[in-house]
């Protein structure tokens, strides 16, 4: 018999989800402009629908315009703001643009806690950063949906994090780095540094990836709204093969996957002598 995640009760308030989006660049882009689709489900389904920042410090400059979704008049402004002036233009919203970058305080600095974060960034060290931020005891943050994504691979995982409002059991629903935390470890590198030309974009990242791993993750956070219950919590995709494989809510699996990559950790920790 297959296990299913139970919504948490505390989401289940007729009150706007609070959604944190940090990273507006490929993939953040593609879940920010896709939110208000959700925003407007949920409405119709009697929820009060979403209330979301989305959090960037990074200009657009004119690589950015090749495969995410800027235009050459955006050059040179912050992308948070360009995005969120665009959706709520469009939507008739209020959403919030932070044009900074998160750090290690950025959650004490928000307006309440927010009860998703949805992380889209492209650095072991702000994978870090976001990873002790929402499993602080202090923290109060539900659910964290990390997307990532290599030149034709990617995944997303949703995870419970240790906080102040999840404890600790046997389902509660494992993070990114809990079950792969050379995700978030320096020991394992950094990718290369943001390309600078058109050409070494698109070789660094295909076309689609991020639009097939945005709608795939919010298709997913969609349901448990709805339904108030999901048999599986993320995904790995691959655009050579077409193929997508979903991550099932399983103790068993979480405990497996856990253990491989503690001894990959442990390999690849540099040497004391």
């Amino acid at each position: 018999m297959s296990n299913e995640h139970i919504l948490d009760k505390t989401c289940q308030n007729k009150r706007p989800l609070k959604v944190l989006v940090i990273g507006a660049g490929g993939n953040g882009s593609g879940v920010f402009l896709q939110l208000p689709y959700l925003h407007q489900a949920l409405r119709v389904w009697g929820h009060e629908g979403l209330r979301v920042e989305l959090m960037d410090g990074d200009l657009v400059s004119e690589t950015n315009c090749v495969r995410q979704p800027f235009a050459t008049s955006d050059v040179g402004i912050n992308k948070a703001l360009v995005l969120v002036n665009r959706v709520n233009l469009f939507w008739g919203l209020e959403w919030n643009a932070a044009p900074h970058h998160f750090h290690a305080a950025s959650l004490k600095d928000y307006n309440g806690s927010p009860d998703v974060v949805i992380s889209c960034v492209d650095t072991r060290a702000a994978r870090a950063t976001i990873a002790n931020a929402v499993r602080s005891t202090k923290s109060g943050v539900a659910y964290w949906l990390d997307l990532g994504n290599s030149a034709a691979t990617g995944q997303y995982i949703l995870g419970q994090p240790l906080n102040d409002r999840n404890r600790r059991r046997r389902m509660r629903l494992r993070t990114v780095v809990e079950l792969y935390p050379e995700i978030a470890s320096p020991w394992a590198g950094e990718e290369s540094l943001p390309s600078c030309s058109a050409i070494e974009a698109l070789e660094r990242q295909e076309p689609y990836t991020n639009q097939v791993l945005a709608t795939s993750a919010l298709a997913m956070l969609a349901r448990l709204l709805r339904y108030g219950k999901i048999g599986h919590h993320g995904a790995f995709y691959n655009a050579a093969t077409g193929r997508m494989h979903s991550m099932p809510v399983d103790p068993e699996l979480w405990k497996r996957t856990q253990r491989r990559s503690r001894g990959f950790l442990k390999e690849s920790a540099p040497s004391t002598s």
